[in-house]
Formats: C-alpha cells, sequence, structure tokens
C-alpha cells in the first residue's frame, strides 16, 4: 500500500546525503546515515523535518523524561540558516588551553601531599553551606526536569548527536525526583553504570561530545551526592577522580576561543562550547570543596585555573540567535578594550599592588557585576566571601 506522504520508491535521497554524494535508503522517517550521525533528515519538494536524533530513536527515553530535548520541527534548519548553531562545524583551531590541564586531573593529591604554594581556602561555614545549598540546587532542577543546571548552555537543548550522553542522563535522573523507600541503591546502581559507560567511552568522542560527557558526568555526581545520599566514600571518591579525569581531557582540547585572545570576536559555536567549558569546570571546583570539606580535608584555590575568563555576562549567554549575539558581543568587545575580567581577579588583591592597581581592579569587577546571570553572581559572591578581593 502507498504512504500517504509519498511512495518510498520514487523518493530523492534526503538533502544531507545528496549533499555528501552518499548513499540514502529514502526511509520516511529518516534515513539510517541521518539516524547514525544525529543529523536532521530533510527531503526535497516541501517535506517536513525528520528528527533522527538519538533521543527520539531510542525507546528507553520516555516522551515525560524528553523535556530536555526541544522538537527538531521548530528548530532552524542550518543548511538554510545559519541563525541556529551548528556545532558540527566547530573547528578544533578556534580554541586554545592556556592552562596546564594535568593539574587539574591531579588536583585531589593536592589534599594529601604538600604541595609548595598552595593557597588553603578558610571557609566560613556559611560560605560552605551556601555552596552546598546553590550545587544542591543544581542537582534538584536536573531531578525534576523542570530547568537545566546554568553550566549548560541553552542552545545545547535542540543540538542533535550522534552522543546522547547528555540527554540520557536528564531523563536518567528523573527517577530520582521520588524514589520509594528502599529504591535508592537501585537507582545508584543505574547511575553508576551510565557513569561508568561513557566514562570508558570517552577516547571515541570529539570536543563537543566530550564536553557533554562531562557536564552528565558531573550531573550524575551531585545527584548521588545530593539526591541519593552518596556520602564520602571509596565510590564517590573514585567517582571525583572519574569527573577530574574528564575535565582535564575536555580542558585540553581548548578552553578559551583563539580570538578572544587575539581581542577580536569569535565563531558563535566556538564560544558557546569554552564557555561552557569553563562554567562546568567552576562547578566541578565548587563540588570538589563541598566533598573534601566533607572529609575533613583542606581545600585550596585552584591557581591552575589563573587566566581563564570569569563566567560571561548574562546577555551573551542567553543570546538566541547568532545574530543577536554577534551584536551583543560587538558592544562586549568596545566595553573591553583590555579584555574581559579573569577569574584570578576575583582573588585577593596581589601584596605589590598599588592604590591606582587596586583601584584599577574594583572598577572592572564593579563593570563586569552590572550584566551577570545568576550563575556569575554566585560565583562573585563566594570569591568575594573567600578572598575579598
Amino acid at each position: 500500500m502507498r504512504s500517504t506522504r509519498y511512495s518510498t520508491s520514487r523518493q530523492k535521497s534526503c538533502q544531507q546525503c545528496s549533499g555528501a554524494k552518499a548513499r540514502c535508503d529514502h526511509k520516511p522517517r529518516g534515513c539510517s546515515r541521518c539516524a547514525q550521525r544525529g543529523l536532521t533528515c530533510t527531503y526535497p519538494q516541501g517535506a517536513s523535518v525528520v528528527d533522527c536524533s538519538p533521543s527520539n530513536s531510542t525507546s528507553t527515553l520516555s516522551a515525560e523524561n524528553q523535556l530536555f530535548v526541544s522538537s527538531t520541527t521548530n528548530a532552524i534548519n542550518p543548511v538554510t540558516n545559519r541563525e541556529d548553531p551548528d556545532f558540527s562545524r566547530l573547528d578544533q583551531a578556534d580554541l586554545i588551553c592556556p592552562v596546564n590541564v594535568e593539574e587539574i586531573a591531579t588536583r585531589w593529591v593536592n589534599s594529601y601531599i604538600s604541595v609548595p604554594g598552595q593557597l588553603i581556602k578558610d571557609y566560613h561555614p556559611r560560605i560552605s553551606d551556601f555552596i552546598y545549598r546553590i550545587l544542591k540546587s543544581y542537582a534538584s532542577m536536573s531531578v525534576r526536569g523542570r530547568e537545566v543546571p546554568p553550566f549548560i548552555h541553552p542552545s545545547q537543548k535542540i543540538r542533535l548527536s550522534s552522543n546522547p550522553s547528555l540527554t540520557t542522563c536528564m531523563s536518567i535522573v528523573r527517577m530520582c525526583e521520588k524514589p520509594l523507600p528502599g529504591s535508592e541503591g537501585v537507582a545508584t546502581e543505574i547511575l553508576a553504570q551510565e557513569m561508568s559507560k561513557i566514562y570508558e567511552r570517552q577516547s571515541t568522542y570529539d570536543d563537543m561530545d566530550l564536553l557533554e560527557t562531562f557536564q552528565a558526568y558531573l550531573v550524575y555526581t551531585m545527584v548521588l551526592f545530593f539526591r541519593l545520599n552518596q556520602g564520602p566514600s571509596p565510590f564517590l571518591r573514585q567517582t571525583m577522580l572519574n569527573l577530574q579525569e574528564l575535565a582535564c581531557s575536555t580542558s585540553r582540547q581548548g578552553l578559551i576561543c583563539l580570538a578572544e585572545q587575539q581581542q577580536a570576536r569569535p565563531k558563535w559555536e566556538a564560544w558557546m562550547v569554552t564557555e561552557a567549558k569553563r562554567r562546568t569546570l567552576y562547578v566541578m571546583y565548587l563540588l570538589d570543596n563541598v566533598l573534601s570539606s566533607q572529609e575533613g580535608l583542606p581545600t585550596f584555590l585552584g591557581t591552575e585555573l589563573r587566566g581563564l575568563p570569569a563566567p560571561a555576562s548574562k546577555s551573551l549567554w542567553e543570546a538566541r540567535t547568532r545574530r543577536d549575539w554577534e551584536m551583543k558581543y560587538n558592544v562586549h568587545l568596545a566595553e573591553w578594550p583590555e579584555g574581559g575580567l579573569h577569574i584570578d581577579e576575583l582573588w585577593s588583591m596581589p601584596s605589590d599592588f598599588d592604590d591606582f592597581s587596586i583601584a584599577e581592579r574594583r572598577s572592572r569587577v564593579d563593570q563586569w557585576l552590572e550584566d551577570l546571570d545568576e550563575f556569575g553572581m554566585m560565583i562573585y559572591t563566594v570569591t568575594s566571601c573567600t578572598h575579598g578581593g
């Protein structure tokens, strides 16, 4: 019987296969090639856009738990409209890493071995409680599925990927919202299995997939600690070691855009990836502080992050279109002719600063504070109370 849509036998190749001069199997619900690559499968002659992403083709994700993924029928096709971000065109040459990433992977050693130059964070109990409550809220919003934590960029909701680690994560953790009494162990085992799977596959991921694996692993870790009561234990300690290794691998691929370093406007996709990386990295460091304090271990200033940009402005982070972001980034360049604020400018004033240097830094921090989202304000609150800069 002929399909009411059109006959498969007479149907032309989809636009993705046609453009790549690849063989297309003409499946009306999306060809196999697009499904394998997580591409949006579009047929000519006004045919509808078909979502071939894993979140739509995998039956393990229920409709209720797919709130994280926006319908791709409402997304702008990057083939015909450049307003929509296209992470498949991310050029690794656009990204650089200005820090020693190995110090990120071995950060856990600092609590056990004295390293020259270590600066202990002397957290006031109220600040420790503040950080605890904020990170707990990130775990809770993930579990409830209403919002995504502020280290995940809004554009990631509509990204089609062959590696659905983040999408799967935001679905699986929903089971932890109202677990049945005594079922916490089952939920922990399911999360641990998924974490092990994505951790073992990290060497197969490209830069964007590796970032989302890092983000997913961080969300799982916070849910385990804050929602499933996985306190200090060998299991959680190993989880943090794996998380820091993922952070190292992600950072190695680039933490800032080359254009940012040159005081020029970077590509939108490159900027989104590096900004999301840095935010995820900062949250991981705060979580490390919380878990270390739970075990009675000292926490240290992350001096290896010196020189990284502080969280970007609210207007840049929340820009929804390329044109809007480019206009706002042009304004950013005009307002920050000497470069944006660095994370270490929120730390204590260097001992060799004179009055003019102190006033200049405070002026830069004041300017940065004018357009912050809640994440940036959280970072400022923590650093101002712990460093007093």
